[in-house]
């Protein structure tokens, strides 16, 4: 049996290559925070019908002055590729002083859950006391007549979705938002794979950051 010499091999016929492969993007991690402090008065007390009436102001107006942001926050913001915000003017008044001369994403998905309180004839509260006790009816099925409480984590799906989207493409997110909605999106990204790697709580410019490596 003859053995080919190399002058019969062809060598002009193409090697295979390894078939091309491409990376993808590292995902981008998801910063949320809450806005800074109002300027509406809380030193009041009043009945159901009146704290509606200050809610509906709270939800119109902007920060308090003379506040400074966290560091930690105004640099996650600077490394950013994009920050999101609620339409409402307390929020999006956050995002200005953490992400300045910044180009700002707003949608009304990120907005605060609704907040009515029970009709309670004679009950007097503090705004913060009525917070508390309208949350608690709310969560337990109260309405309204405005968001329940299902309609809303529906909508924190939604807004889960909206950040993930963008994280997913490698973009590092932040948000400002509301403190209750907040938290109605910390299990919707968990169970999306999203951890929460550091927790800021619900404090006035606190922020939750959450990563999926």
């Amino acid at each position: 049996m003859s053995v080919a010499s190399p002058s019969d091999v062809d060598v002009t016929r193409p090697v295979a290559s390894a078939p091309e492969t491409r990376p993808r993007p590292t995902r981008g991690s998801i910063v949320i925070t809450r806005h800074g402090r109002p300027a509406l008065d809380r030193d009041l007390t009043f009945g159901w019908r009146d704290y509606k009436i200050w809610w509906d102001k709270y939800d119109a107006g902007g920060l308090a002055a003379d506040q400074q942001p966290p560091e930690e926050l105004v640099q996650s913001a600077a490394e950013a590729d994009v920050v999101f915000s609620s339409p409402l003017k307390r929020s999006l008044e956050t995002a200005q002083a953490i992400a300045p001369k910044r180009d700002i994403v707003t949608d009304p998905v990120f907005v605060e859950a609704a907040l009515p309180p029970p009709p309670v004839p004679g009950l007097r509260l503090r705004p913060g006391h009525w917070g508390v006790f309208a949350r608690a009816a709310w969560w337990l099925g109260y309405s309204g007549g405005l968001e329940s409480r299902r309609e809303a984590e529906h909508r924190a799906e939604a807004a889960a979705d909206r950040l993930v989207e963008a994280a997913e493409r490698g973009q590092d997110v932040v948000l400002c938002a509301h403190g209750w909605f907040n938290r109605m999106l910390r299990p919707a990204l968990q169970a999306r794979g999203w951890n929460c790697v550091r927790d800021g709580r619900d404090s006035y410019w606190s922020f939750r950051r959450f990563e999926n490596r």
